[in-house]
Parts: structure tokens; C-alpha cells; sequence
């Protein structure tokens, strides 16, 4: 018996899988108990509305698996339906812009949710509390509302008129209930300190509680949902909802400077992280200062050659073709290294014409079971459901309006997710736990954390905490700690760099690092969350970043 913990972007929802790990739940118990309480007090980063994956390892029952509860196309959905609309895409390649944005704001933007589903799945198989009792925690902080915190104003005051997106707060106030809720009496968006009170929420947890996840998929809720959809103009209908269902794979697995790593399949992003280990492996990247000119430059052609084959590839596997083993065989990514090596440059190419709205949550429980979950609404649609209270996903923005791609619509189709809910397994037992929200950002961000592991010696909270880079575009992004010295000398080879005015940049890593049973945790800083360690005989210690 070891120590248990929880790390989560929210301090309200890691309080309560905390809670449920004093109280002797399991890893999936507290997991479940929290991704509740985040869709509560993060409303537009997850909920019931949402959907994602997670990764369970439960070695003393011999399961580990990974359950996707990914959202789907609507059954009336085509793939040239929207063909004509289409403006561009996303510089980092999260989504496709269409006229009107009718694909990213409103009923037109929702996919079928699989969240409320696959927290029940999961609960069922692995977990050992009810179902009512792992909801009471979110039903309670529902009641009492939730203190607005720094980075949920951020991302409500976010302007994205640069990129061609919908403005989050234009989903905000897209609804009555949005518009009730969110905003202050003078019109203005709720600020740092406001409470925000969601009754609607409140009573549709209360009857999923007492109802079960079938009042949502196939009884009074559902009917509600389908009709509300149809008044709009939504393609959800009663027969999407009711043939819903949650899948269970197998996890994808590399090898990182002899650890053994597991990780999501398609349609999530498990294989590009392990494809850009498996380039980087072919460095001695802990020999280089880390942040130098040399490092982010490795760093970035290793990624660039991740998105291309991630943009060219990544699809529902239900529905296209994708070639896992061969895009991260150790033989494949040497000769990507080599390239690498040789001075070449990757181009990403995207139509002309971007941080992302997802949580997640680590955690491992004193009996050595541990669970890593993802998960999101994509991007908030704006759409409430008047006396439902929680916001739909949009995730029909991420399809290809291009018909005959990888990632093109089709009826009940899963997109592609940036999810990469993620262990490392160090002498057969789990080493590091790690996931994070952060859209196409996600899987070099997840590379750089167990890099920084594992080449550099970092600590979990170092590890999560320190400057990070993307390349999945053509230009280098750089969090603001990077030196000005290092991105002059990038710009003087050639590379267009984008300097970000964020010092807390690209995805939010949220992980545990386990070492002889004894857990210790890192909770990104760009977000407000925290880790929280449940000792195995008595007590709670929290560390913060």
C-alpha cells in the first residue's frame, strides 16, 4: 500500500475525488466524482454535454484498458454538406472554419455526448461506489455555484477574431440560460471572485441521479434534448441519443529510453506522442540546455513531422485506415531522425485562411490502480437546453467539410481527438500518470512533460511547470520564458517564430510521478488547479504550484 493522489486543473473537483479516496473509493470512484464536479465549476471546458477517454489500469483485477466515450456525428449528418461553406482551417489545425460558424455556435454544432455515458461504463466495471454517491459531491457545489477563477475569465474574454473563430463569449451569450448565468446585471461577462449559479444544473444532476444515465440516452431527458434540437434546427435526434454507445480498446504502446509507455489509439492522439518520442529518441536531448536554440529546434522538426503525418492519417479507425504500427515504428522515426539530422525542413501545409477547451484528470489510488482521463466538449457550442442547464458540445467544427479525407463527416463517426490520457511504466509499474487539456497542443506537450522526466530529471511539478514549444504549423511557437537569445537565433536560421504572452503556454500538464510507492504531483500553473495527496494511513496533503 502506497500513497494516493489526484491532480485536476480545478482545486473544487480534486477536493472531491480526494474526499472519495479518504473515504477508501478506488482510482475510478474518485476519477468519475471529479470529471462530475468539473462540469460543474468548468463548465465550458467539460460536462454532460461533452465527451473524452480515459486510460484504467487496475493491475490486482488484470484490466487495462482504455474506455472511449468519444462524441459522434449526428445519423443525419453528410459529408458534402457543409462543402460549400467552408472558409479555411485553424493555424494549429483544431478545426475547420465554415460561413456563419454554424458549425462551431448553436444546435448545428453538437455531436452526440458520450460523457454521462462513460463515466456510468466506467463506474460499473471498475469502481465500487454508487452511482448516486459519486454525483452528490458535483449536486452539492452545483447548489452552492462556483467562484469565476482566473483562467475561466481568460478563456470566457478570449478574442478570437484573428483566427476567424467564434468568440467564447458569443456561445456565452448565444442561449437564455447563458445569457442569465454568465453575465452581469450591466451585460458584462462575469468577472474573477463572481459566483456563477446554475439551478437548471442543479435539478438535471439531481434527476440523473436518481434516474441513471438512461433518463439522458433514452428517457425524459433524451426527449427533451431531441425536441429542443429540432425546434433549432439540430441534427441530435432520440435515435442518436438511444444508439449511443461507449467502446473499450487496447492501449497503444511505445518505448521511451527503456520505459514502457501506454496511451490512447486512434481516434484520440496517443500515436503522435509516441511518434515524436520515438524521432527524439534518436537524441541525446538530455545532453542540450533545455530551452536552447538547439533543443527547440530539434524539438520543432520532430513535431512538424508528427503533424504532417497526423493531419495526412488521423481519422475514426471505424472508417478509415490508420497505420499505427508503421507511423511509430522505431525503423520509421530513425529515418525521420536522420532527415532531421540531415538539415531538413518539414512543411505542414493547411488551408489558409489557437489553446483549446478540454480537462483532465490523474489520479492513483493506495491500492496501485491509476487512471488518466480526458475530457471536453471540443469546444463549447453555446447550445443550453432551456431548464437543462449544461452547454452542448461543438464538436461538428473539428470534421472535414471536404468529403473523402481521413477526417470527413460521416453518420455517428467519431473525430479525431487531441486526447492522450497517458502511463509510463518504469520496471513493469507505473512511473508517471499523465494527461492534459490543450487541443492539437496536447501530444507535443505530453512529450516534452515525460522528456523532461525522463532526459532532464525534473520532478512532476518541474516537469509540468517548465517553458514548453509547439511546432504544428509552419511557425515555432515559444512559451514567454523562452530566452529572447534563443528565438534572435532561430529567426537567424530561417524560422518564423511566434512568441506567445503567456509565460504558462501550449496545453496544461497535469501528472503524478510515482517513486518506491510515494507519489508527488504537478498541477500546470497556466491553469488553477492542484494536486492533492491522500496518505495511505491517515491525512491529506496538498501542494500547489
Amino acid at each position: 500500500m502506497g500513497d494516493a493522489m489526484i491532480v485536476a486543473p480545478q482545486p473544487e473537483a480534486a477536493e472531491a475525488g480526494a474526499e472519495v479516496l479518504e473515504r477508501g473509493g478506488n482510482a475510478v470512484d474518485a476519477a468519475i466524482a471529479c470529471a462530475f464536479v468539473q462540469g460543474v465549476v468548468d463548465p465550458q471546458m467539460s460536462g454532460i454535454g461533452g465527451f473524452g477517454s480515459m486510460q484504467v489500469y487496475m493491475p490486482g483485477r488484470g484490466v487495462h484498458d482504455i474506455l472511449e466515450f468519444y462524441a459522434r456525428a449526428p445519423l443525419a449528418a453528410r459529408p458534402d454538406m457543409w462543402t460549400d461553406l467552408l472558409l479555411g482551417q485553424t493555424r494549429d489545425g483544431f478545426g475547420f472554419l465554415l460561413k456563419g460558424g454554424i458549425s462551431e455556435i448553436g444546435h448545428l454544432a453538437v455531436c452526440t455526448p458520450g460523457s454521462l455515458k462513460g463515466y456510468a461504463e466506467a463506474l460499473g466495471r471498475y469502481g465500487t461506489f454508487d452511482w448516486a454517491d459519486v454525483m452528490a459531491p458535483a449536486i452539492t457545489q452545483a447548489g452552492r455555484g462556483f467562484m469565476v477563477r482566473p483562467h475561466v475569465h481568460w478563456y470566457w474574454s478570449l478574442d478570437q477574431s484573428g483566427s476567424g473563430e467564434v468568440d467564447t463569449i458569443d456561445k456565452l451569450h448565444h442561449s437564455r440560460t447563458g445569457r442569465d448565468i454568465y453575465f452581469r446585471p450591466d451585460g458584462t461577462v462575469k468577472r474573477p471572485g463572481d459566483l456563477v449559479l446554475n439551478p437548471d444544473l442543479t435539478r438535471t444532476l439531481e434527476r440523473i441521479a436518481r434516474g441513471g444515465p438512461d433518463l439522458f440516452y433514452r428517457g425524459e431527458i433524451a426527449e427533451e434534448i431531441a425536441a429542443d434540437m429540432a425546434a433549432h434546427g439540430g441534427l441530435i435526434g432520440l435515435d442518436d441519443l438511444a444508439a449511443y454507445e461507449v467502446s473499450t480498446a487496447a492501449p497503444v504502446w511505445g518505448e521511451y529510453r527503456g520505459h514502457r509507455i501506454s496511451t490512447s489509439p486512434p481516434p484520440a492522439s496517443g500515436f503522435p506522442m509516441l511518434q515524436l518520442l520515438h524521432i527524439l529518441e534518436n537524441f541525446d536531448i538530455g545532453a542540450l540546455e533545455h530551452g536552447s536554440a538547439e533543443h527547440v529546434r530539434l524539438l520543432a522538426e520532430a513535431m512538424k513531422r508528427m503533424t504532417v503525418d497526423k493531419d495526412r492519417h488521423m481519422g475514426d479507425p471505424a472508417y478509415v485506415e490508420v497505420p499505427v504500427d508503421r507511423l511509430i515504428a522505431k525503423d520509421y522515426c530513425r529515418a525521420l531522425a536522420e532527415d532531421i539530422r540531415a538539415g531538413n525542413r518539414a512543411e505542414v501545409s493547411r488551408l489558409d485562411k489557437s489553446s483549446r477547451d478540454t480537462t483532465h484528470i490523474s489520479v492513483v489510488d493506495a491500492r496501485g490502480n491509476a487512471v488518466a482521463l480526458t475530457h471536453t466538449l471540443g469546444s463549447p457550442s453555446g447550445a443550453i437546453t432551456d431548464g437543462l442547464g449544461f452547454m452542448y458540445n461543438g464538436t461538428m467544427a473539428r470534421f472535414d467539410p471536404r468529403p473523402g479525407r481521413a477526417g470527413s463527416i460521416a453518420p455517428g463517426k467519431r473525430r479525431a481527438s487531441s486526447a492522450a490520457p497517458t502511463i509510463v511504466f518504469k520496471d513493469d509499474r507505473p512511473f508517471v500518470v499523465m494527461g492534459a487539456p490543450g487541443g492539437s497542443y496536447i501530444a507535443p506537450a505530453m512529450a516534452q512533460g515525460i522528456m523532461n522526466v525522463i532526459d532532464f530529471g525534473m520532478s512532476m511539478l518541474e516537469a509540468v511547470s517548465a517553458p514548453r514549444v509547439m511546432a504544428v504549423s509552419n511557425t515555432i511557437d515559444v512559451s514567454n520564458r523562452i530566452r529572447r537569445s534563443v528565438t534572435d537565433a532561430l529567426a537567424e536560421q530561417g524560422y518564423a517564430v511566434k512568441r506567445s504572452w503567456q509565460s504558462y503556454a501550449f496545453a496544461a500538464l497535469h501528472g503524478i510521478r510515482i517513486d518506491g510507492g510515494v507519489c508527488s504531483g504537478g498541477a500546470d500553473p497556466q491553469r488553477d488547479g492542484m494536486a492533492i495527496r491522500v496518505r495511505s494511513q491517515a491525512g491529506v496533503a496538498a501542494s500547489r504550484p
